[in-house]
């Protein structure tokens, strides 16, 4: 599940790029952009869209790290594939039920 994960994650990531962009450019347009941009981030839908890239972002970081790891024969076995894997999951279903709380 962590695999496919950090796949969705990154196919996730680079499909709200261009958005990330706009919301970039809308906000140095001017103050009043800035705050259509920060009142459209509070609506729910915005914090909603916020979490996700959070989730997004902790796990395909966790994830590539343990790739990382693994690569280089650390945590290669089974039982700590496993053990790593449900820790990368944890760990960012912990951020982004962070974000959504904050």
């Amino acid at each position: 599940m962590a695999s496919i994960g950090h796949r969705i994650s990154g196919v996730l990531l680079v499909c709200l790029l261009p958005f990330a962009v706009l919301a970039l450019a809308r906000s140095l347009d001017g103050e009043e952009a800035f705050s259509s941009l920060i009142q459209n981030l509070q609506s729910t839908f915005g914090r909603f869209v916020l979490a996700l890239v959070a989730w997004a972002s902790a796990h395909h970081l966790f994830a590539g790290i343990r790739h990382l790891f693994m690569d280089v024969g650390i945590g290669s076995s089974l039982a700590a594939g496993r053990a790593s894997a449900y820790a990368v999951l944890v760990a960012a279903a912990l951020v982004g039920a962070a974000a959504l709380i904050a």
